[in-house]
């Protein structure tokens, strides 16, 4: 059994690694070591979490996928939700999640088949329920921050997010270099 910590933040300006000493504290506690470390910051929301598929490939059977929340790992649609849960299972991996007391057993080696698959079933009852409220949580907060924004642009004092020019220009140039959108896209990470 390999513990691969899986450390997800937002957005560039967030610190994924921020939980990581937690993780490894949760590990030494019971005597543990983490494997591997997978570090990313790309949206919850997303199934388009590269380093998060990596540690599947890179799992075997009953190794343990360890993060700091629910969240951490999925805030999905329903649908996406299900897709990651699948992958999950079809590599028999185990969840194990600090703001998830129950699944802290399955960490511990030593349970006979009985109690083991009744712990697979409660948490996995769990895991569903965290990443629907996780999923919640970010519709909720999308909706209020919408509702604030058309609040401030009806009084008049939304700006918007400032253009960076300096990036806009660099853009332009590529373009006119004869770079293609793919191109640009590919090696500088922005949207069209």
């Amino acid at each position: 059994m390999f513990i691969r910590a899986y450390l997800r933040a937002s957005t560039k300006e967030q610190d994924a690694s921020r939980a990581k000493a937690a993780l490894q504290r949760f590990v030494d506690e019971r005597g543990l070591k983490i494997a591997a470390t997978y570090l990313e910051n790309e949206s919850g929301a997303s199934l388009q979490r590269p380093e998060l598929f990596r540690l599947l490939a890179d799992c075997q059977a009953g190794d343990v996928l360890l993060v700091e929340q629910v969240d951490r790992l999925s805030r999905l649609n329903a649908d996406d939700w299900t897709k990651l849960k699948s992958e999950i299972a079809a590599k028999r991996v185990r969840v194990v999640a600090l703001d998830l007391p129950t699944s802290h057993q399955l960490i511990q080696a030593g349970s006979d088949e009985f109690s083991a698959r009744m712990l697979d079933a409660v948490n996995g009852m769990m895991l569903d329920m965290l990443a629907a409220i996780a999923r919640k949580d970010y519709e909720d907060r999308r909706r209020r921050q919408a509702q604030g924004i058309a609040k401030a642009k009806a009084k008049g004092a939304y700006k918007g997010r400032p253009e960076d020019e300096k990036r806009n220009a660099a853009l332009t140039a590529m373009l006119r270099g004869g770079q293609t959108w793919a191109s640009i896209v590919g090696a500088t990470g922005v949207s069209t």
